[in-house]
C-alpha cells in the first residue's frame, strides 16, 4: 500500500443554503473561497486557508440525485485502487451509492455506504504533476 492509502483526502459540504454555509465557515475558520464552474451546472467553492485548499462546498440544488438527502459533510478516503476498494466494501456488507466516475486532474471517485450505513467517498487520486 502507498503512503497515502487510507488518508482522509478531502471533505465536501453539500448544502441547500450555500451563502449561509460560506459565511459561517468563513467566520468560523477564517477561510476565503475560490469558485469554479461545475460541468453539471452551478459552482464549486473551495475553502482556502493560507493558500491551501481545505474543503469543497456545493449547492445541492444542482444535484438531482440528492433531492431526498439532508445537508451533509462527506469525507473522501484515498485508496490505491478504487475498484478493489469497492469490491472490499461490498464484500464487507457495504454498498455502492455512486459508481466510479473520473474528475480530470483529481482522480477516480466512487461513493459508498459502509457496512454501518455511513456514506463515504473513495478516491484514487490522479498522479501529481511535478513542476
Amino acid at each position: 500500500m502507498s503512503e497515502r492509502h487510507g488518508v482522509a483526502w478531502w471533505n465536501e459540504l453539500m448544502t441547500r443554503d450555500l451563502p449561509a454555509a460560506l459565511n459561517y465557515y468563513q467566520s468560523l475558520c477564517g477561510w476565503s473561497f475560490e469558485t469554479m464552474p461545475m460541468p453539471e451546472g452551478g459552482d464549486y467553492h473551495i475553502g482556502m486557508k493560507d493558500g491551501k485548499p481545505m474543503a469543497g462546498f456545493m449547492d445541492m440544488a444542482h444535484m438531482a440525485d440528492l433531492n431526498e438527502a439532508p445537508p451533509h459533510w462527506i469525507t473522501y478516503f484515498a485508496v490505491d485502487d478504487v475498484d478493489a476498494a469497492i469490491a472490499a466494501t461490498t464484500e464487507a456488507g457495504g454498498q455502492v451509492i455512486r459508481e466510479i466516475y473520473e474528475v480530470p486532474n483529481t482522480g477516480r471517485i466512487a461513493i459508498v455506504e459502509d457496512p454501518s450505513g455511513v456514506t463515504v467517498g473513495l478516491i484514487t487520486p490522479a498522479p501529481m504533476e511535478s513542476g
